[in-house]
């Protein structure tokens, strides 16, 4: 018996994920990927954007990998906090921030931080050592509290286009064992 593969459904933080972004070049790569858009990037306020991430995964049939980076990681695990879709399998958390530390972007409203339970599906959180928006002891205690698997990608910063990974081919492994089930 085979089951539908996963279609990756594409978190991205605040500002969005430009073209060089590993995410925008993962979602370019895969067709069946779906982006979550939201009306205002520069000025997220959580729960609309909680709502805009409930309406693209009630609008995807079959099982779904979340592909989250920055403030859209923070985003899946508010959204958790009280949604549930039985077809979410799996989730790539990058470069979660910490909304209580002295870097969190002022324009953010709303955002109360990961919750303190393990989430429903298979989490994988990425964290790098000198992310200036969440310390890797915070990445560390969120991935506990979360359940989640946590990969240390060493000193590169935000995970983000400025960190130079391009493609990102490591991160693109993880994603693909994720799709894989």
């Amino acid at each position: 018996m085979t089951f539908p593969r996963p279609t990756p459904v594409f978190v991205a933080g605040i500002g969005n994920s430009e073209p060089d972004h590993w995410q925008a070049r993962w979602h370019a790569e895969l067709a069946h990927g779906v982006w979550v858009e939201h009306a205002s990037w520069d000025h997220p306020v959580r729960d609309l954007w909680v709502r805009d991430l409930d309406d693209a995964l009630r609008a995807v049939a079959g099982p779904k990998v979340l592909v989250a980076h920055s403030l859209g990681a923070t985003l899946v695990t508010e959204w958790a906090a009280a949604h549930e879709d039985p077809d979410v399998v799996a989730a790539l958390l990058v470069a979660a921030p910490d909304v209580h530390g002295p870097a969190f972007p002022e324009e953010a409203v709303g955002f109360t931080g990961p919750i303190d339970r393990p989430l429903p599906f298979r989490t994988v959180l990425v964290a790098s050592h000198d992310d200036p928006f969440a310390t890797f002891a915070h990445s560390v205690a969120v991935a506990d509290a979360l359940g989640a698997t946590l990969v240390d990608a060493g000193l590169v910063g935000h995970v983000n286009a400025r960190s130079g990974l391009g493609r990102w081919p490591e991160g693109r492994a993880l994603l693909d064992e994720l799709l894989a089930g």
